[in-house]
């Protein structure tokens, strides 16, 4: 993996590329460098695959030089997502992606043989738009996922032109270095109601069984205008308390999930939810295992945590 860097941009750039990352609605593609053909229907794996909730950064952070606060401030998740892989059960046979950046009126697949990337920032280093993660795609796991949500009376649709936006490239671009496991993005559903991405997770759960490791990509603060600021910290390390109380227990914690909202500081740290909404994805595929959190830091004067269920 090359990841060459340009001259340090400065603080208004920086600025103005993560408050990009809010506009961004066109995005540029760019091809993979592999395709596949459609794989046969799993079988069984002897080891279940956890579920996983990650931070994603902000745009293309982890490989540019970072100018927006200490140089430093992305390395700790940066290394902790490129343990993940290696602390799986098993290698997983693909990736289920749910990504913060993507929401159609219902569940959508990526459903192409290869993956395009969308570049869907601005106002960042020339060179993180020329930034490539050539995995390939999954057209049986896009199918099997239709068919589990269809199954559960989930309307879905699929998508053979979509890429892989940065909720999904930018960390898998450290966790999978090599680009070796095929991926398929899921989308969130429009509304952005916990209760039906719940409802999707659960479907989705015997993917686990199946080889597939479910990721959702988000950020558990995402208030825009709260990054920076002192007073922003105590309020992120309430909702993180909530959180780290909430998911340990499988029981109550979808109920305490559908009503996030009277969680304290909830709506304070998202303004708006789909940063968060990937959560209920993987905590409704985790079924009855306890939740752990497994990486926290503060970045940009805010507390930060990842999940893992199972």
């Amino acid at each position: 993996m090359s990841d060459e860097k340009e001259p340090p941009i400065g603080r208004r750039d920086a600025m103005a590329g993560l408050a990009g990352l809010v506009l961004a609605t066109g995005c540029e593609s760019r091809p993979a460098e592999s395709s596949a053909q459609p794989r046969a229907p799993r079988e069984r794996t002897t080891m279940r695959q956890p579920t996983l909730y990650i931070p994603h950064g902000g745009g293309p952070c982890f490989f540019m030089e970072w100018r927006m606060g200490p140089p430093d401030t992305w390395d700790r998740m940066a290394a902790w997502l490129r343990s993940v892989v290696e602390e799986l059960p098993e290698r997983p046979k693909a990736l289920l992606v749910v990504s913060a950046h993507w929401e159609q009126s219902v569940p959508t697949v990526t459903e192409g043989a290869s993956s395009t990337l969308l570049y869907d920032y601005s106002g960042f280093p020339q060179h993180t738009y020329e930034l490539t993660w050539p995995a390939v795609g999954d057209p049986g796991l896009a199918a099997r996922t239709r068919e589990l949500l269809e199954g559960a009376g989930i309307s879905t649709a699929g998508n053979t032109d979509r890429g892989l936006d940065h909720g999904v490239f930018i960390p898998l671009k450290l966790s999978v270095p090599d680009a070796d496991i095929p991926t398929v993005q899921l989308s969130l559903v429009r509304g952005l109601d916990p209760a039906a991405h719940i409802a999707i997770g659960k479907a989705l759960a015997p993917l686990r069984d199946e080889g597939v490791l479910i990721v959702g990509s988000g950020m558990s603060y995402h208030d825009m205008r709260g990054f920076g600021r002192p007073a922003s910290l105590p309020v992120s390390q309430r909702f993180d308390r909530w959180l780290a109380e909430t998911m340990p227990r499988p029981e109550g914690r979808e109920a305490a999930l559908e009503r996030w909202e009277d969680a304290p500081e909830g709506r304070a740290c998202h303004p708006r939810e789909e940063h968060l909404l990937p959560l209920m994805v993987v905590a409704g595929a985790a079924e009855g295992d306890a939740g752990e959190r497994v990486f926290g830091d503060q970045v940009m004067g805010v507390e930060v945590s990842a999940y893992r269920f199972g």
